[in-house]
C-alpha cells in the first residue's frame, strides 16, 4: 500500500505544479495581452489593421514607424510630457517633505487630541471623493486655482494621506532611544529629523516616490475636470483628446499609448525592487 499512497502523492503533487504554472501562464497573458496587441499595431499600417491578425507582428517589409512619427510630431505632445513631470516633481515633493514630517510626530510624540487627528485622517481616506468633489471644486476656485497647474498639484498633496502611513510603519522600527541619544548631545529636533531619522526612511522615501509618481502621471479625472486649457494638458489628457481626433486611426492610436506608457512601464522596470522591498520592510516590526 506504501508504494500506491507515495505515487498518488506525487501525482497530486505533479498535478498541483502544472495547475498553478497554468494558472501563472493565463495571468501573465491576460497582462501582457492587451499591451502585445497595441504594441503591434503600432507599428501597422491602416490595411495592415484589417488584413492581418491582432496578435501578430506585420512583416518585416510592412513595419512602418510612421505612426510614431505623427504621435511625436504633435506639438502638444511636449506640453503634456512638461505639464506631468512639473506635476509630479511637486506634488511628490511636497508629499515626502509633509508626511515624513507629520509621520514623525504623530508616532514620536504625545499631544492633545493626538488619536483624534490621526482618526480624522483615517476618515478622510474613508470617505469616497466623489461625495466632497463640489465642495474641493469650490474650494479650488475660491483659491484661484482653476485651471492651473495648481489645481492638482494641492489636490494629490491634500486628498491622498498614503504617505503617512508609510512613513508610520517606517518610524515605529526606528529605537526610540536614537532620538534620545541625539537629543542629549544637544542635537535640535529640526536637525535630528533631517540628518539621522530621515536618512532611515530612504526605502519608505523610495517607495512613496514609485507609487505616487505612477498614480499622478495615470490619472486622468483631476487634470480633465481642473484644467481644461489646452496648453495644460497632461499625457493623459493629451491620450484622451488624441484618441477623440484618430477616430478610425486604431494604428496611430496605439503609438500614441505605448509612447505615453514609457514613462510609467520604465518606473517599474528599474525600481520594483524598491517598491516590494520598502513594502515588506515597512509590514514587520521588529
Amino acid at each position: 500500500m506504501t508504494p500506491n499512497i507515495t505515487l498518488s502523492y506525487k501525482t497530486k503533487r505533479i498535478i498541483g505544479n502544472i495547475l498553478k504554472y497554468l494558472i501563472s501562464i493565463g495571468i501573465v497573458c491576460l497582462v501582457l495581452g492587451p499591451i502585445l496587441v497595441i504594441l503591434f499595431a503600432s507599428f501597422k499600417t491602416k490595411g495592415d489593421m484589417v488584413t492581418s491578425s491582432p496578435l501578430l507582428l506585420p512583416a518585416l517589409s510592412k513595419i512602418t514607424f510612421d505612426n510614431y512619427e505623427r504621435v511625436l510630431g504633435n506639438k502638444m505632445l511636449v506640453s503634456a510630457f512638461k505639464n506631468s513631470f512639473f506635476i509630479v516633481l511637486i506634488s511628490v515633493f511636497f508629499n515626502v517633505l509633509l508626511g515624513s514630517v507629520t509621520a514623525y510626530c504623530l508616532e514620536r510624540f504625545d499631544f492633545k487630541f493626538k488619536k483624534i487627528i490621526f482618526a480624522l485622517f483615517i476618515m478622510g481616506m474613508m470617505i469616497p471623493t466623489f461625495v466632497t468633489e463640489i465642495a474641493r471644486f469650490k474650494i479650488i476656485q475660491s483659491l484661484g486655482l482653476y485651471n492651473t497647474l495648481g489645481a492638482p498639484i494641492i489636490i494629490y498633496i491634500a486628498s491622498d494621506l498614503m504617505q503617512i502611513y508609510i512613513y508610520r510603519q517606517f518610524v515605529a522600527k526606528i529605537p526610540a532611544s536614537l532620538d534620545e541619544s541625539a537629543l542629549v548631545d544637544g542635537c535640535s529636533y529640526f536637525r535630528l529629523f533631517a540628518q539621522i531619522i530621515f536618512p532611515l526612511l530612504a526605502p519608505a522615501t523610495a517607495t512613496l516616490i514609485i507609487i505616487k509618481s505612477v498614480t499622478i502621471i495615470n490619472d486622468m479625472y483631476i487634470p480633465y475636470l481642473y484644467m481644461p486649457n489646452n496648453k495644460l494638458k497632461t499625457l493623459t489628457t493629451f491620450l484622451m483628446d488624441f484618441a477623440g481626433a484618430q477616430q478610425g486611426s486604431w494604428q496611430r492610436l496605439s503609438a500614441a499609448i505605448v509612447i505615453v506608457l514609457i514613462p510609467t512601464v520604465l518606473i517599474y522596470i528599474f525600481f520594483q525592487k524598491y517598491i516590494l522591498e520598502g513594502i515588506s520592510a515597512g509590514a514587520v516590526k521588529e
